[in-house]
C-alpha cells in the first residue's frame, strides 16, 4: 500500500499502521481526540496513558506546540531528529489527550524516519504514535507481527520492511533535572551526557 492510503485514511479520522525509525507504529491525526481514542480502543491502551506527538522535523513539531520555542527548542534542535522521546511541560494543554495523566505534559518525538512515512507526516502534520501491539507484547518489528485484530482496525498501512526493533529513549524534562523514564536506542548515561552539554 502507497502513501496516498495512509494519508487519506489519517486525515478521515482512522488509525493507520506506520514504519518508525523504532518498531510498527499505530498512528491517528494527533489533532483529533476522536482519533486517538480509536486507537487506544484498537490496542486496548488505557486512556490514563500517554503517548506521544510524532512529527517529521522540528519545524512542524514547533508550529504545533509553540510553547516549546525558547529554551526547549535549543534542546530539540541540537538532538533532534533522534532515537529520543522527550516529555515536555505543556502548560496550554494542547493535544491533552496525548498526556494521558498528565494532560499539562505532552511527549514529542522526531526521528530519522523511513522516507515514506516521512512523506505520510509531511501531508498530515503530527501524528500521535503507540507500537502497534497490545499492552505487554512484544512491539512489531514487522508488519506481520502486528496483531490481526489491530491490522484489521486501521484504514490503511505501511510497510517497511524489518525494523530494528529497539525503542526510542524517554527522557522526562519537566523537573529542573532531566530524569530517564526508559532506556532506549541511547543509553541512559549518553542521554542525560548529551542534555546537559546543551543546556549548560
Amino acid at each position: 500500500m502507497g502513501v496516498e492510503p495512509v494519508v487519506e485514511a489519517l486525515l478521515a479520522g482512522l488509525p493507520a499502521l506506520l514504519p518508525t525509525d523504532t518498531v510498527y507504529g499505530l498512528c491517528a491525526k494527533a489533532d483529533r481526540a476522536d482519533a486517538v481514542l480509536a486507537a487506544y480502543r484498537l490496542k486496548g491502551r488505557p486512556e490514563s496513558d500517554p503517548s506521544a506527538l510524532l512529527c517529521g522535523d522540528v519545524e512542524t513539531l514547533l508550529a504545533l506546540v509553540p510553547e516549546l520555542r525558547g529554551e526547549p527548542e535549543r534542546l530539540l534542535r541540537g538532538l533532534l531528529p533522534g532515537p529520543y522521546t522527550f516529555v515536555l511541560p505543556n502548560p496550554a494543554r494542547r493535544y491533552a489527550w496525548l498526556g494521558g495523566s498528565r494532560p499539562e505534559a505532552i511527549g514529542v518525538r522526531v526521528p530519522v524516519l523511513p522516507a515514506a512515512t516521512r512523506g505520510v507526516l509531511d501531508r498530515v502534520g503530527g501524528v500521535m504514535a503507540t507500537s502497534a501491539n497490545h499492552p505487554g507484547e512484544a512491539d512489531p518489528r514487522r508488519l506481520a507481527d502486528v496483531p490481526g485484530d489491530i491490522r484489521d482496525g486501521c484504514g490503511a498501512e505501511l510497510d517497511g520492511g524489518e525494523l530494528p526493533g529497539i525503542p526510542s529513549t524517554v527522557v522526562d524534562l519537566t523537573a529542573p533535572e532531566p530524569r530517564v523514564l526508559r532506556d532506549g536506542a541511547v543509553s541512559a548515561a549518553e542521554a542525560l551526557e548529551r542534555i546537559r552539554s546543551l543546556t549548560a
